[in-house]
């Protein structure tokens, strides 16, 4: 992992991923410290903004964002004094489990695998779910994406650290599973290594099958418990945190500071440095791009993975929390054929992890029958990009699941 220069100007989206937006809380012109809460939470499922450098409000306003489209954002110029806030103090040792989960919430952590879920919500369960298992999720199944396999590799310390916050917040938890795909063999040794001698803690090796990472599937792959459709982990008595997360929750309590940085793997044919680099939050994907050493004859860049990534016009947006790469690809390995008519050939059914129909939820989309859509389960998919690569026809499938449950969750907020 390498530290990438930290650039004059960094942005900070009010929206976070999953949840509500955030509320600005600064103004053009105002002065703000290193980690100076700058957005607050709007809602039980939305997560606070602060700031990852020190410096003067440049502008509140309308800005790309990684995941498509724009949002509110607050600009910041980095002064190059990273004078941080003076309210940050480290978490007690004997903080409770509510002191925790408060902490949590206070510093904005969220999901670093990619959904940027909020932490806070995952560590109060419902009352009647009794957790009893923690699943550190470290599989990265996603080609090109290597930024949580040189976590484990370099820093597996702070991932079990991590884990034991978890452990503090949530009391019922008995056993620790670290999920990690059998082609990261000295992840699994890394992983391995820093457990010794722990009993509460098991290294479980995965198969090589895409999309291993997911959460249902990784649930099922490392405890053999299978989440019920429509359902939540703690259903069936489980908790899945991605490894960064893990580190980034230990850095939180330990620091009394919100997450700064993030590990990102810039990545593709046509990038000429591929690297991992440990971003300042905030940064431009064209400032990683350039730390990079540029690209050459891009035509396609993903926020993201090949699979689940956002294609964006440009590199713009800036890194978030949940940004765990950017693809660079030639024009040959961006080639896709035009899509034709569905060949009814069934093979989108068979590869999709979830048991859905993909090719009759992409139908009903695509002739506005969202209702259809959700009652066949458009929901439950996953996002993995699965049933698009297989179809012999070329047909954009997900594209179209996701502009339904983009619309399903619009008329349920109405």
């Amino acid at each position: 992992i390498r530290d990438m220069d930290i650039p004059a100007l960094l942005v900070y989206p009010m929206v976070r991923g999953a949840g509500a937006p955030a509320t600005p809380l600064v103004a053009k012109g105002d002065r703000v410290a290193m980690g100076q809460k700058i957005g607050e939470p709007s809602g039980f499922i939305s997560a606070a903004v602060h700031a990852t450098v020190s410096g003067t409000v440049r502008a509140v306003e309308s800005r790309p964002h990684p995941g498509g489209g724009h949002v509110l954002a607050v600009v910041v110029e980095n002064d190059g004094l990273y004078t941080p806030v003076d309210t940050a103090r480290p978490l007690s040792a004997d903080a409770s489990a509510e002191e925790i989960v408060a902490a949590v919430r206070e510093l904005g952590i969220v999901g670093m695998g990619g959904a940027t879920f909020p932490t806070h919500v995952k560590l109060m369960p419902p009352k009647d779910a009794e957790i009893d298992t923690l699943i550190l999720n470290g599989a990265e199944c996603e080609p090109y994406l290597t930024a949580d396999h040189r976590l484990m590799l370099e820093q597996p310390a702070r991932i079990l650290r991590g884990a034991d916050i978890v452990v503090r917040a949530l009391p019922s938890i008995r056993r620790v599973i670290i999920g990690i795909e059998l082609n990261k063999r000295d992840a699994i040794r890394a992983m391995r290594s820093a457990a010794s001698g722990r009993d509460d803690i098991a290294v479980s090796p995965l198969n090589v099958k895409y999309p291993q990472g997911a959460e249902k599937q990784l649930i099922w792959a490392a405890a053999r418990r299978k989440v019920p459709a429509g359902g939540l982990p703690a259903a069936v008595g489980v908790l899945v945190m991605n490894v960064g997360t893990a580190a980034a929750l230990a850095d939180a309590i330990d620091t009394g500071m919100p997450t700064l940085t993030r590990v990102v793997t810039v990545s593709g044919d046509a990038v000429r440095e591929p690297a991992n680099l440990r971003v300042r939050i905030g940064a431009s994907l064209d400032d990683c791009i350039a730390a990079c050493g540029g690209a050459e004859q891009a035509v396609k860049l993903i926020a993201g993975g090949p699979m689940m990534g956002i294609a964006l016009p440009d590199g713009k947006a800036p890194v978030h929390a949940g940004t765990s790469g950017i693809l660079l690809l030639s024009a040959k390995a961006a080639a896709r054929s035009a899509p034709a008519n569905c060949l009814r050939c069934g093979r989108c059914v068979a590869v999709c992890p979830i048991g859905l129909m993909p090719l009759h939820i992409a139908q009903t989309a695509d002739r506005g029958e969202f209702d259809l859509a959700q009652r066949l389960h458009a929901m439950d998919c996953i996002e993995c990009g699965s049933c698009s690569y297989t179809c012999p026809a070329h047909r954009y499938l997900l594209q179209s699941i996701r502009l339904a449950k983009s619309q399903i969750r619009s008329r349920g907020r109405k």
